[in-house]
């Protein structure tokens, strides 16, 4: 447990602390399960220490009442700084899914010198930018706008992230349910109130300035998959294509995510990025 600015956060590494640090953020209303250990374990194996940690109102971290959260998007950004101070490090390569790509791109610009390079998948840019951008899908946006579920009951929200897993695939590739709702189940099972992480989705931003992503000086990898239904793939495009000296990789078919089919991949994209952005 890190505990600093009066909250406890959870966190779990992987690998020997001497190796370069890398700290995994994932996205929104997603523990640190959600970096699944399979994929932690292979970074670690190509030497790498690896940090994960539970947002607020996921998992074992501290959690508030649903509807009444207490702090903004901002604290997140900070989080992830205090993450590193828990861990008793100056700097670390910051891997952001979703949500959590858009925490990274802001933890470079309100503590630049924390980040040491950035890898951002299935995400789009966190402040304002030049050209517009796709919506999500109609699939995506009719499951969001229909679903329904009952977040007093376990089996509901286990029924609901299944389903939302099953979308967030993308459709293009083999859906493995099973694995799905094994780890769903087990993130509900940990988390101290999974209705809290409703919290995340009614975030104000916390008002803070912010410079243009072109001022974001470290190296920078996108990794997008060609059938995310969240996020088109032109939103990658665009977030490589403001970075400086940013990088793009589609994983073609892919969906929302890391997919278990791209562990390798992005494992071995991870692993260079990190070795010459040091």
């Amino acid at each position: 447990m890190v505990r600093a600015a009066g909250v406890e956060l959870c966190s779990e590494t992987f690998g020997a602390p001497s190796d370069p640090p890398v700290l995994l953020v994932m996205g929104t209303g997603a523990s640190m399960l959600w970096w699944e250990d399979g994929f932690c374990r292979m970074l670690a194996e190509g030497g790498r220490f690896v940090i994960r940690y539970d947002h607020r109102d996921t998992g074992r971290s501290v959690t508030y009442e649903p509807g009444r959260p207490g702090y903004t998007g901002a604290d997140l950004v900070d989080d992830a700084a205090r993450v590193l101070d828990g861990h008793g490090i100056r700097a670390a390569h910051v891997v952001g899914v979703s949500a959590g790509g858009a925490l990274a791109q802001l933890l470079a610009l309100d503590h630049p010198s924390r980040v040491l390079s950035l890898v951002l998948i299935s995400t789009s840019r966190a402040v304002p930018g030049g050209r517009g951008l796709p919506p999500p899908t109609r699939e995506f946006t009719r499951f969001v706008s229909d679903a329904r579920v009952d977040w007093s009951d376990a089996d509901s929200v286990i029924e609901y992230q299944v389903a939302s897993a099953r979308v967030l695939a993308g459709g293009r590739r083999p859906f493995d349910e099973a694995a799905a709702r094994d780890l769903v189940r087990r993130d509900v099972e940990r988390a101290r109130d999974v209705a809290a992480v409703r919290n995340h989705d009614a975030l104000a931003d916390g008002g803070r300035p912010r410079a243009p992503l072109a001022s974001i000086a470290v190296p920078a990898l996108v990794i997008h998959g060609s059938a995310d239904p969240m996020f088109p793939l032109a939103h990658g495009e665009a977030l490589a294509e403001e970075l400086p000296g940013g990088r793009l990789l589609v994983l073609e078919d892919a969906g929302h995510g890391v997919g278990r089919a791209d562990w390798e991949t992005v494992v071995t994209a991870v692993l260079g990025h990190t070795d010459i952005a040091v």
